[in-house]
Order: structure tokens, then C-alpha cells, then sequence
């Protein structure tokens, strides 16, 4: 329905607050300039649409609301007269995109003074040119500040992760070292063993089944079980005892290797069938060496990989090599941060991961996800003081994509739960927070991702969830904008 338009009344416009200190003529001017309408219940104007009124309230109710996915979630109600939305930024011109950032809608018959965007742009530059430029400062000083701050605390983050990667991947890097350099020691232990068995007075046969022997050994090398340390002690008395039952020396420096390698009392038996008595002991030791060898060529497999994997986990991190907006596997993602933060969580903190693997692929912005995932595990992290269980669950809700961290830290007190969210508040010590991780959370979820964050909390018991829409707004391109 269109609305319908009233006489505007100068006296009426200087009862508000907004333009209680205007003179006589610039309150003419006003209402020669705008106009009076009267709306009926219903909306006024929708969030994302060309801004293109400034509304003052005279009479009634309004509502303003976000678009939270497929939700509205309401921002401010209120009937005080004077309070005013809309195109209330178009003296910034077109260096900011001019669209309504809310919906508003009014719940009762309202009355409205309206201005025309450009009228009002026009006004404020010529009555309030001084304010002009203050508000101007502001605004951008602010944009920049926030982005500043921004850049700071991704740094921070990141040089947690770059100390807990350099951690991560010294372990592996020292243990393939020191892999190498025993490997080496046995390599030439081999090959004087071997040069042994080419100078004795060995039969064509005998060096054919010892041979046949030595890559049994290595299959059950690869095929070996885990051992607790009670099992493979027990394991290593009984091999220790055949051996010296059979005469073979330092048994017990043998036995650990043999049993590592899931090579058993059975298994020495049909050695022992294969080879004649004298050759016995040769045979065993040329055996060790490579049960050794391939043992050590594990680990430095193992290591190897392992470094691999951290490479990955920091390109997945990172998204260096990607666009910055792309359909993307949230649990992947979820993956790669919680490689990256494994050596900051610790081995005091279980991780347990409930991944609805049926999910879909959801477009989003993979760098700033993974900032949100660090942000809320390293604050569950500190909240369980290094002790307890983190859970990292994925599933679908309401046709939103939903993540929740849960910990069992003794949770986040009623009396600040409102604000924690707010930019520069922080529980944490001085020095060891910047109070921006969840305010820079939230506005990458909601802001950016058209999400919703949430937070439920007892002792015991902290659930940060975050919910992705599965589709892009319409709005969305594939350059990123600023939050």
C-alpha cells in the first residue's frame, strides 16, 4: 500500500531532538525539502536495497532487524519519537555502498518525516559542513582502526601457530635425523655381514634360504601389531630364553628387535629348521640387521609424512594458494586448524570429532573460517587450562550448517555472557588477550557469512556454534569485502 502523505508542520519537527536547535527558516526549508507520510503496519523498506530515504519517527512503533541466514533477527524496537533509519550515511556519497543495512518495518499505523537520500546528503553538507568532516574522520578513522586491529590479532594468532608448527615439525624432523643415522650404522653393519657370508664355505642353497628368510622378515615387519609395554616385555623374555636356549649370544640385545618387528618364538623355530646349526647364529644376526633396517626406514617414512602432512595442513590453513571466496569442505577446514593447533592444545586436552560426513560443500570464505575455528578452540583451550575434552561436532540444522565447540571448562559466567562478544572485552589476564578474537568472530559469521554465532554455557559444559548458510546471498561475489 502506498503511504499515505500529510502536511509537514515546522513546529512538530523542532519537538525532536534531532532538530530542536534549527532556526525557523532551516525548519521551512525541512519540510519544503521532505515530507510527512503515514504508514501502515508493515514493512517500510528491506535490508540490502538502494538506500534511498531517511526516515525520522514522529508517531508510532518501528522495528529494525538483520538478516541472520534465513532468519530476521531483530535489532531494536522502539516507539521514541525522533529516533531516525534509513540512508542516514549518504553524505559519505558513493565511497560507501548507499543500501539500507537493516530492515525496518513498523508494527502500529506510524508517522514518518522523510527526506530523500540526495536532499539529505545536500542539507548536512550545506548547514554542517565542519560536522561533515568530523563524521567523515570518524567514519573511515574507524573502518581503518578496525581493520588495523583485525590485522592484529590474525598476527597474533599466527604467531601462535607458527611457534606451535616450528614445534610440530621439529619432532619429526629430529626423529628422521636420528632414523637416518642409525640406519646408516646398520646399512654397514649389513654389508659386513654379508661380506662374511660371501667369504664362508655356504652352499648355493643355504644363501638362497637365508635370502628367503630375510624378506619373510620384512613382510612382518610391515604386517607388525602395536604392543603395550607389558605385552611386548613378556614377548621379549620368551625370545630372549629361545635364544640363548639355542646358544646365540647377547640374546637380550636381539630380543627387543625381533619382537618390535612381530618376529615370535614360531618364527625362530622355522629358521632354525632352515638353516644348518652352524649358520644359526650368523643367520639371526644378518636377520636383525635388516629387521633394523626396515624398522628405522619406517620412522623415517613415518616422520616424513608426518612433516608432509603439517606442510598441507598449513597451505589448507592458510588458503595462500586459493581464492579467497569458494565452495569449500567445512571439515577440511576444521581439520587442517586442528592439525595446526594440535602442539597448542596439548596432550591434556582429549579431541573428540562427531563429523557429519553428508554435509554439503558450503560457499564461504576459508581464510577467515579458519580464523573464527582459532579463535574458539584456543578460547576453549584456555578456558579448560590445558585439561579436559574439546568436541568439534558438524551437522545440519534448519537447513543451516552448524559447528560446535564444546568444552568442559567451568563455562562462561551469566553476568558477562552478553558482552563477551563485545570488541576489547576479555577474561583473560593482561597481556595474554586482546579481547577481539570473538567480536572479530563474530562479524567474519555474521557480517560476512550472513551466519549466526551462539554461545550456551554451565559449568562443565561451553558450546560456541556457529551456523552457515548453505547457499551464497546474493550479494556475495568472489572478492572478499571488508567485515
Amino acid at each position: 500500500m502506498t503511504p499515505q502523505t500529510l502536511p509537514c508542520d515546522p513546529s512538530e519537527l523542532q519537538t525532536l531532538f534531532l532538530f530542536e536547535k534549527l532556526t525557523d527558516d532551516q525548519l521551512g526549508q525541512l519540510c519544503a525539502s521532505g515530507r510527512v507520510e503515514c504508514v501502515d503496519p508493515g514493512p517500510v523498506y528491506a535490508e540490502g536495497d538502494p538506500a534511498t530515504c531517511f526516515y525520522v519517527l514522529l508517531e508510532g512503533t518501528v522495528v529494525t532487524s538483520r538478516r541472520v541466514g534465513d532468519d530476521d533477527v531483530e535489532i531494536t524496537r522502539t516507539s521514541q519519537r525522533g529516533v531516525y533509519a534509513g540512508a542516514f550515511q549518504a553524505y559519505l556519497g558513493d565511497r560507501v555502498p548507499q543500501l539500507y543495512t537493516n530492515s525496518m518495518r513498523v508494527t502500529v499505523p506510524s508517522r514518518f518525516f522523510v527526506l530523500a537520500a540526495d536532499e539529505f546528503s545536500r542539507i548536512v553538507h550545506d548547514w554542517f559542513p565542519m560536522a561533515v568532516h568530523l563524521l567523515e574522520g570518524l567514519f573511515f578513522g574507524n573502518q581503518a582502526f578496525q581493520q588495523r586491529v583485525s590485522q592484529r590479532e590474525r598476527l597474533l594468532a599466527l604467531g601462535s601457530l607458527s611457534a606451535g608448527l616450528t614445534h610440530e615439525l621439529n619432532n619429526p624432523a629430529a626423529a628422521a635425523l636420528r632414523a637416518t643415522a642409525a640406519l646408516r650404522e646398520r646399512v654397514a653393519g649389513m654389508r659386513h655381514k654379508l661380506k662374511i657370508l660371501a667369504g664362508g664355505s655356504y652352499r648355493q642353497a643355504d644363501l638362497d634360504t637365508l635370502v628367503g628368510i630375510q624378506e619373510r622378515a620384512a613382510d612382518r615387519v610391515a604386517k607388525a601389531e602395536d604392543l603395550s609395554p607389558l605385552e611386548a616385555s613378556d614377548r621379549e623374555d620368551v625370545v630372549a630364553d629361545w635364544l640363548d636356549d639355542h646358544g646365540i649370544r647377547g640374546g637380550w640385545d636381539l630380543a627387543p628387535v625381533f619382537v618390535q618387528a612381530g618376529l615370535d618364538e614360531e618364527w625362530l623355530d622355522q629358521v632354525a629348521a632352515a638353516v644348518d646349526a652352524e649358520l644359526l647364529e650368523s643367520a639371526l644376526r644378518w636377520l636383525n640387521y635388516t629387521v633394523e633396517t626396515e624398522l628405522l626406514m619406517n620412522e623415517i617414512e613415518d616422520s616424513t609424512t608426518r612433516i608432509s602432512g603439517l606442510v598441507n595442513a598449513a597451505r589448507q590453513y592458510s588458503q595462500l594458494d586459493r581464492a579467497p571466496y569458494q565452495v569449500v569442505d567445512i571439515h577440511e577446514l576444521l581439520g587442517s586448524t586442528l592439525q595446526m593447533l594440535a602442539g597448542k592444545i596439548g596432550d591434556g586436552v582429549k579431541v573428540v570429532k562427531e563429523f557429519d560426513t553428508s554435509l554439503p560443500r558450503v560457499p564461504a570464505y576459508p581464510g577467515e573460517l579458519n580464523q573464527v575455528w582459532t579463535n574458539l578452540i584456543d578460547n576453549a583451550v584456555s578456558a579448560m587450562d590445558g585439561t579436559g575434552t574439546l568436541t568439534v561436532r558438524t551437522s545440519s540444522e534448519h537447513g543451516r550448517l552448524a559447528v560446535e565447540f564444546r568444552d568442559t571448562g567451568p563455562g562462561v559466567p551469566a553476568e558477562i555472557r552478553e558482552r563477551i562478544f563485545e570488541p576489547f572485552f576479555t577474561t583473560k589476564p593482561v597481556g595474554q588477550g586482546t579481547g577481539l578474537g570473538l567480536d572479530i568472530s563474530w562479524r567474519i559469521v555474521v557480517n560476512k557469512h550472513h551466519g549466526d554465532l551462539q554461545v550456551e554455557s554451565e559449568p562443565g559444559d561451553t558450546r560456541f556454534r556457529v551456523l552457515l548458510p548453505l547457499t551464497a546471498a546474493e550479494s556475495d561475489t568472489e572478492e572478499a569485502s571488508p567485515v
